[in-house]
């Protein structure tokens, strides 16, 4: 291996670590106490010690280390991996199948419904954990912990509009700094009760499950907040690819946790009344205080990686329909993936805020935690098997494999729905509602173009008759959400100035089922005579549109424009109910509220302000 190429895949090591692991690293904070003194106690004995532990590994190596990093992370999207992409392959991998697209397609947005639920409860079950380090520090402190949470986590919401450039820098260091910190407290308690590491049997896990099998079902509820963050590995797959990730977790990320929690069940064999906060009882009384500073820090990075998630899957659903067009400001002119959405900043900073006022505590928090993850892990199961079975694996070995996956994630599931009264409504509410706004987004605007492609003209007629109409001037871009008729805002300017324009250009722009587009595939131009073209502009789900750059390469193409002599018109639709609606009532209203507060298609495509007619259509649905 060269020496460059090793520097490459160590800053690719380094960013991952600082990056992907976030809230999966932060889950011993909270995870193993949870197990025995949450909603569900269990008394701290040997017995129950070693079989916590024996089913956590195999947990973390079956869900994650199997399921995530050697099968999900196989099937990327163009590289890209998260539950949107996935769901584009496997609606890609089924695209002669109508029905099984429509249900992956229910599958895939819930998945991204439930990650806004997780996204929120993330950063508030993270910080309040770290802080409440304070409580072994100075238990007269503890009156500060919420109010110090609350601080960190505005000051976090309030940097994002800088972008995370800067910080990113740091994340590497200080999350190595944290791994390291987890595996040598984790080791020094080892040794000091080596009998814990019988939980690496298997049989521990086993007879723990068998024993008590209610008992067990309700302990893994909370087991499950160990693996919580594991399919950040797949979804940040996309920064920094498949061969970084899998080496940073397997040789350092996963060593480091498992060693942390046996250290703190070697600690609870000799000490069961070190429960009250497992954690930071590792630690030496002199190292506390920095043990609380490195956590907060830790989970703050935690935090922003789920906030950038929730920004990433925002501008997915942007582009892919799932959402009105709402302001997206890229924050780095180097790293494409850097944005920030206000809306969607500013409504996870007030639910997690909420969230830490409500709940008070991370261990009330636990109770509302898991759901969402474990809801989203059964539906990537479910929607890796399609892309598999596409894939003509072998049968003998899909079955098996596959079937207990999906049965280990469904035992998980069931057990966080139990704790659906204790605070696990939230995820789903929030899911829910989310849901909601997508797929009546999706199928409003599919209900508008039918009824815009219903009433247009075919262009090929109004082009025949083009010759009577007088001319003026210049280069007029029409904006056409479909691909057939003349645009509504073609037809509105000539019935109300009664010109044409030169050169009119009939323009649409199309997301593709993939993350990106290459600017050799970005433009598709005819020439449809008589000074008439339909330009059509290719982007993928992770692109930024920026219609005047994809008109300057038109030259390439032998369509040259000069933008300050161009005149760009976009159809405002003015939405109302028809007479026999295509939805519920309550869908229609919600769908025309959305689309009234949707950003303009000339901000949204970069258009200069200057350059732009707006003409209003009204349409009926």
């Amino acid at each position: 291996m060269s020496k460059a190429h090793t520097q490459k895949l160590s800053t690719l090591m380094l960013g991952a670590i600082g990056v992907v692991y976030g809230d999966i690293g932060t889950s011993p904070l909270y995870a193993l106490k949870e197990t025995f003194a949450g909603h569900h106690p269990l008394p701290v004995i040997e017995a129950n010690i070693l079989g916590v532990l024996s089913v956590m590994f195999w947990t973390i190596m079956l869900l994650v280390s199997l399921k995530y990093v050697f099968i999900i992370m196989r099937a990327d999207n163009h590289g890209e991996g998260g539950s949107l992409a996935l769901l584009a392959l496997a609606t890609e991998l089924n695209s002669t199948r109508p029905k099984t697209k429509w249900i992956l397609a229910i599958l895939g947005v819930f998945a991204a419904a439930l990650f806004y639920g997780d996204s929120m409860i993330t950063p508030a079950i993270s910080v309040l954990s770290a802080v409440e380090g304070m409580n072994v520090v100075a238990p007269q402190l503890s009156q500060y912990v919420v109010p110090i949470t609350v601080i960190v986590l505005t000051a976090l919401f309030l940097v994002q509009k800088r972008g995370t450039g800067a910080m990113g820098m740091a994340f590497g260091p200080i999350m190595i700094c944290w791994f390291t910190t987890l595996g040598v407290l984790g080791a020094i308690s080892i040794a000091q009760s080596p009998q814990v590491l019988w939980a690496l049997n298997p049989a521990y896990a086993y007879h723990f499950l068998t024993t008590d099998p209610w008992m067990a079902f309700l302990t893994l509820g909370s087991v499950v907040l160990a693996v919580t963050g594991g399919e950040a590995l797949y979804t940040d797959m996309g920064h920094f690819g498949r061969f970084p990730i899998r080496l940073s977790w397997f040789a350092f990320v996963q060593p480091a946790l498992v060693l942390n929690y046996f250290g703190q069940g070697a600690l609870l064999l000799q000490n069961p009344q070190a429960i009250e906060n497992p954690f930071f009882l590792l630690a030496p009384a002199w190292a506390l205080i920095p043990m609380v500073l490195l956590a907060t820090a830790a989970t703050v990075i935690a935090s922003q990686a789920v906030i950038s998630g929730a920004f990433s899957v925002a501008n997915q659903s942007v582009q892919m329909g799932f959402l009105p067009r709402m302001e997206i400001r890229q924050t780095s002119d180097k790293a494409h993936g850097q944005i920030y959405v206000p809306l969607t900043n500013w409504t996870l900073y007030i639910a997690v805020i909420y969230l830490v006022l409500t709940f008070q505590s991370s261990s009330n928090l636990a109770a509302a935690y898991g759901i969402a993850v474990t809801g989203t892990m059964m539906i990537d199961t479910i929607l890796i098997t399609f892309v598999l079975i596409a894939w003509r694996w072998s049968l003998w070995l899909l079955v098996p494999l596959l079937g207990t996956l999906f049965f280990v994630d469904f035992a998980y599931f069931a057990a966080n729905a139990m704790k659906i009264p204790q605070g696990g409504w939230f995820p789903l509410g929030i899911a829910a509602l989310s849901f909601t706004v997508l797929t009546t987004w999706k199928r409003g605007r599919k209900l508008l173009f039918e009824e815009i492609a219903r009433r247009s003209v075919p262009i090929k007629m109004f082009i025949d008759s083009a010759n009577s109409i007088h001319r003026v001037e210049g280069t007029a871009v029409f904006l056409a959400g479909i691909n057939e008729g003349a645009p509504a805002a073609l037809l509105h300017n000539l019935k109300h100035n009664q010109v044409l324009h030169t050169r009119n250009i009939l323009l649409t722009v199309i997301i593709e089922d993939k993350p990106y587009v290459t600017e050799g595939n970005r433009l598709l131009i005819d020439d449809l005579g008589k000074d008439f073209y339909r330009v059509r502009v290719f982007y993928g789900f992770m692109d930024s549109p920026d219609v005047p750059a994809a008109l300057e390469q038109c030259s390439k193409l032998g369509l040259s424009f000069d933008i300050m002599s161009t005149s760009f018109f976009t159809s405002r639709a003015l939405i109302v109910t028809a007479p026999n609606p295509g939805m519920m009532k309550w869908r229609e209203k919600l769908f025309i509220s959305l689309s009234k507060n949707a950003m303009n298609a000339a901000d949204f495509f970069k258009i200069p302000t200057n350059r732009v007619v707006e003409m209003g259509t009204r349409v009926e649905i």
